[in-house]
């Protein structure tokens, strides 16, 4: 009978034990999954270095006194290789332009009596410098130019050319009606020709009068 007893003892004692251990592992697989990992994660930060960027900059030489007064030198004006060189001036004056613009066109006029140019032609370049003379006049009129040789020699030379164009004109219009006699003989062609030659000669001399004006 006492026997009888220890063994029933052991087997009611035996699944309790078995029992409680199961449901003491599932706990711990169940607390586990629900936390997470329980472990020592190593910290990062103490071996991790920021990459160097790989954008390059400039570098440049810290100038502290680029704007300073102490570092800029004067400018040389009395040196005369500065003045001449650097700081030339325009040397070309509206006067000894508008110079330029008449020897173009008295060579215009020039050459249309060496190549014997039909009268339109040559009336044609003789009214352009008789405007441009009108408008040079009215220019320089009242400013100290007007008492220069060139000035002088330009409205003469207008006046010149104008009478010779004039008159040239007039002889190829009344030549049908003229007779070379004492009235007439102003048209004549050797008149002609000899106030055409003078004034190729007038303007040879002014033109080189004129490039020789500084």
């Amino acid at each position: 009978m006492k026997k009888l007893c220890v063994i029933l003892l052991i087997c009611i004692l035996t699944p309790s034990s078995c029992f409680g251990a199961f449901f003491k592992k599932d706990k711990e697989e169940t607390d586990g999954t629900s936390r997470g990992y329980v472990g020592t994660l190593p910290d990062l930060t103490k071996e991790y270095k920021p990459g160097e960027s790989g954008i390059s900059t400039p570098v440049f030489d810290k100038t502290t006194t680029f704007h300073s007064e102490n570092s800029i030198k004067p400018i040389p004006r009395d040196d005369p290789a500065f003045v001449n060189i650097i700081l030339k001036k325009e040397t070309t004056s509206p006067y000894i332009a508008d110079l330029q613009e008449f020897i173009d066109m008295l060579e215009q006029i020039f050459d249309s009596i060496e190549n014997n140019e039909n009268i339109q032609r040559f009336a044609a370049r003789v009214y352009f410098l008789n405007i441009n003379t009108e408008h040079f006049k009215q220019k320089y009129a009242d400013r100290p130019e007007s008492s220069y040789i060139s000035y002088e020699k330009i409205i003469e030379l207008s006046e010149k050319a104008k009478a010779v164009s004039d008159l040239r004109s007039e002889a190829e219009k009344y030549k049908k009606y003229l007779a070379y006699n004492d009235t007439g003989a102003v048209y004549s062609p050797n008149n002609i020709d000899m106030q055409m030659s003078d004034l190729k000669v007038s303007l040879e001399h002014a033109i080189n009068l004129l490039k020789n004006t500084h």
